[in-house]
């Protein structure tokens, strides 16, 4: 447990600095040209190599997610003169390292809905989230629970986990800098189809870096090639592909497995099945539509089904959540105790 907590610091540590230093050649070439591709890139391959110091599930999975894969994404486009890091004038150092290294996205004013600038949602939005996910530990404890109910409740899980810890990074950096961000999920549970769902609703945080660092520039080349009223359906895929290449290399660092490429095929599925849906609507030019109430179940259900498939065999396969639990446990008793203990010496009451 030290030892990981000090490869940890090391870890970020490092990525500060690189950071620090790609401020500085962004300031040094203020356009994209090649001195600012030869500094920026070699610092998104650290990017990616770096989770691979960390061998817990909760610092090296966070890791591979922040700085990976967002992180060396946002970097990417920021030596090719796109994405979040670019700004005119340049980003302050403090606002580029948080964007880069963290999953938000800051807010312009013309970008608020009358929603957003009234807070976004209520705490009693969150703080129900927090009381079903504490039921649901309490429903792992149970035996006989049947395994596809427990895939469900596991569908449940990671999206509350993910909208409240990304909302949390939010709210402390909104009460740090005192600026707007944009919000990590909008409702997925009320999606009205894949493209609504994938597009607009789940982890806007990653579709934000997937399309202009994928999507544009594939549906840019494809353009060339395909009538431009067909050249989002092979960006759409390609993008998908990407997302599943990268989950794999999270999940590998998560439960160092070896990845099967289940997860990537996941996400090659939807989006073959979402470039359909949008050559579908394409074709019937809006002459027929399914209502809401019927389109969104049987995308959820699409969405839950091929899950249950493909998307969470290979993540449980190695008992990720007992293994991150157990890890949890050691650090509060680390900061109870200032005693280190071994997560193998420590039993989930949870899983």
């Amino acid at each position: 447990m030290e030892g990981e907590i000090n490869n940890f610091i090391v870890v970020w540590s490092t990525v500060l600095a690189c950071l620090c230093y790609c401020h500085f050649i962004g300031n040094l070439f203020p356009k994209p040209n090649f001195g600012r591709l030869s500094g920026v890139l070699p610092v998104a391959g650290v990017f990616f190599l770096l989770p691979l110091n960390l061998t817990s599930s909760n610092l090296g999975g966070g890791t591979a997610f922040l700085i990976g894969w967002l992180g060396s994404f946002k970097l990417l486009l920021f030596a090719f003169g796109s994405g979040p890091l670019c700004s005119s004038p340049p980003l302050p150092l403090s606002r580029f390292v948080a964007l880069a290294c963290l999953p938000i996205k800051f807010q312009e004013c013309s970008e608020r809905s009358p929603e957003k600038k009234s807070g976004g949602k209520s705490p009693v939005n969150y703080l129900t989230k927090l009381v079903l996910l504490g039921t649901l530990f309490r429903v792992y404890t149970y035996e006989g629970v049947p395994p596809k109910l427990l895939m469900l409740f596991y569908c449940c899980h990671i999206y509350f986990v993910l909208d409240l810890w990304l909302t949390a990074v939010s709210a402390a950096v909104r009460a740090v800098a005192g600026v707007e961000l944009e919000p990590p999920f909008d409702d997925p549970h009320l999606a009205t189809s894949l493209q609504d769902f994938w597009g607009r609703r789940w982890n806007l945080m990653v579709t934000n870096i997937l399309r202009p660092a994928v999507y544009d520039p594939i549906r840019a080349a494809a353009a060339r090639l395909l009538p431009r009223k067909w050249a989002a359906l092979p960006a759409v895929v390609a993008t998908f592909l990407v997302s599943g290449i990268m989950h794999e290399l999270v999940f590998y660092n998560i439960g160092r497995v070896k990845p099967t490429g289940e997860v990537m095929c996941f996400f090659l599925i939807h989006g073959v099945c979402l470039a359909m849906e949008i050559g579908a609507k394409k074709a019937i030019n809006g002459r027929f539509r399914l209502p809401g109430i019927v389109s969104g179940p049987l995308s959820l259900s699409f969405v839950i089904l091929t899950s249950f498939w493909l998307f969470f065999p290979p993540f449980l396969r190695n008992k990720p959540d007992v293994k991150a639990c157990t890890e949890v446990l050691a650090f509060i008793e680390f900061v109870k105790h200032k005693k280190l203990v071994s997560p193998s010496n420590i039993t989930c009451p949870y899983l």
